[in-house]
């Protein structure tokens, strides 16, 4: 885990004082930050090369978005995540997975003293943040557990924001009432609760959503399932067993979407996590061959579909903490042609995550999205039966050299849905195989071969 950092000054040098941003001030934190990194990372290589391994390299906001008197520093950790990508992408052959994580603000020793001293403004931070607070350190070290532990074998090269929420608000005003103090939940983790949640799949049936689904379920948590294949969903709920609910219904109806909530109303009372998983595919056709009513019906379903359950999750989470996960891909900003309605609406997903994170934040709950790369489900198995995708040829557009499978993506659920990850608001994990971070011509990899 490469963490060691420095911002080269405790207060920001203000942006007109080029001055003091000389040659010997960016070599510095160019060595610790990025140079530091990949030295360190070299030396562990030989080390992880026989059995795998992992490395996370602990980035920051100030990598992704502007941080106005922070050149060097936001330079230096924009260069580290390059740096991510670039060696996931090169070591994924050695079964060698590297990630980054992306920190907000964090309640450090050293953010503690500068506000002690008058040199930060915390109260005013936190009102930038949705959820209200600083981050606490523990909650950047459980992503690195998770980033570094065989749940999270099928991610790499991937950027984990860890927030509270701010990259996700983009309007004027605070994104969080002020607060008196420091929040209770900005100095130590609250206790766990130890009752079982209440945790609502659609997409439930087969492929992924039964994955998530069983998962949880072994977790200890009540599962209402939600799918329009009564068949398959009926074999699904009984391989879980008792305390969980099934529910056929189709999530592009609004009305049927109404039905499934009053009955997971009646059987629980409750939400605590909404995973929008149920998704259609498109028609494989150029644009000049489709109209309207194809791009509607996969906007129905993958996007409208989502919004309404998320609308009908909320109103049973009142008062109460809540998740709403999201499920996106890796068509989200890299579209696939003629994919067009469902590339747009997993684009769309992306950004309604983040809406959601900005409104939700203030009232305890959170959103994420998650984005599989190319999973062996029966859906994708249909598809590669069928001659609508080249399954060797994307093989090797995987750094990793392989389709993912459903229980990747059902850990990355847990875990988001998780306290381990309350610090991730309107963050997206991708889950790709190093997929996204691929940018060279050629393959990726030899697909197994």
């Amino acid at each position: 885990v490469n963490n060691a950092g420095t911002p080269g000054t405790r207060k920001p040098i203000p942006p007109a004082d080029f001055a003091r941003q000389d040659e010997a001030f960016w070599q510095r934190l160019l060595s610790v930050n990025l140079v530091g990194p990949y030295r360190c990372t070299v030396a562990a290589a030989p080390h992880l090369a026989e059995s795998g391994g992992a490395i996370v390299n602990t980035a920051s906001l100030a990598g992704v978005l502007g941080n106005p008197g922070r050149n060097a520093y936001a330079a230096s950790k924009a260069a580290l995540i390059s740096m991510t990508k670039s060696l996931a992408c090169e070591w994924a052959a050695r079964k060698v997975r590297v990630t980054a994580i992306a920190p907000g603000y964090i309640r450090t020793p050293m953010v503690a003293a500068l506000e002690r001293e008058g040199k930060a403004n915390l109260s005013l931070v936190r009102q930038r943040i949705p959820i209200g607070r600083l981050g606490r350190s523990d909650e950047i070290a459980s992503v690195a557990g998770f980033l570094a532990s065989d749940a999270a074998r099928y991610v790499t090269g991937s950027v984990v924001v860890a927030d509270g929420g701010w990259m996700s608000f983009n309007q004027p005003g605070t994104a969080h009432p002020a607060v008196d103090g420091t929040p209770a939940d900005e100095l130590a983790r609250p206790e766990p609760g130890d009752a079982p949640r209440v945790i609502v799949v659609t997409g439930a049936a087969n492929g992924i959503g039964r994955a998530i689904a069983e998962r949880f379920a072994a977790n200890g948590d009540h599962v209402a399932l939600i799918d329009r294949d009564g068949e398959a969903l009926g074999k699904a709920i009984e391989a879980l067993g008792d305390g969980h609910l099934a529910i056929e219904a189709d999530i592009g109806s609004e009305q049927s979407v109404a039905d499934a909530f009053a009955q997971i109303a009646a059987r629980f009372g409750h939400v605590d996590v909404m995973i929008n998983n149920a998704g259609i595919a498109d028609l494989f056709k150029p644009a000049m061959d489709q109209d309207s009513s194809d791009l509607g019906r996969v906007l129905d379903v993958n996007l409208a579909g989502a919004f309404m359950c998320a609308k009908a999750a909320l109103a049973l989470m009142q008062g109460r903490a809540g998740m709403i996960l999201n499920m996106g891909s890796i068509n989200s900003f890299l579209p696939f042609a003629p994919r067009h309605a469902y590339g747009a609406s997993k684009a769309a997903i992306d950004i309604l995550t983040r809406c959601f994170a900005a409104e939700l934040g203030q009232k305890g709950i959170r959103s994420a999205t998650l984005a599989p790369g190319y999973i062996r489900t029966p859906g994708v198995a249909a598809l590669e039966q069928s001659g609508k995708i080249d399954g060797a040829a994307i093989r090797k557009r995987i750094p990793l050299g392989d389709m993912g499978r459903p229980e990747d993506i059902a850990e990355a659920a847990l875990f988001l849905a998780s306290p381990a990850a309350s610090y991730i608001n309107g963050g997206i994990l991708y889950v790709d195989g190093g997929w996204t971070s691929f940018g060279n011509a050629g393959p990726a990899s030899d697909g197994g071969q």
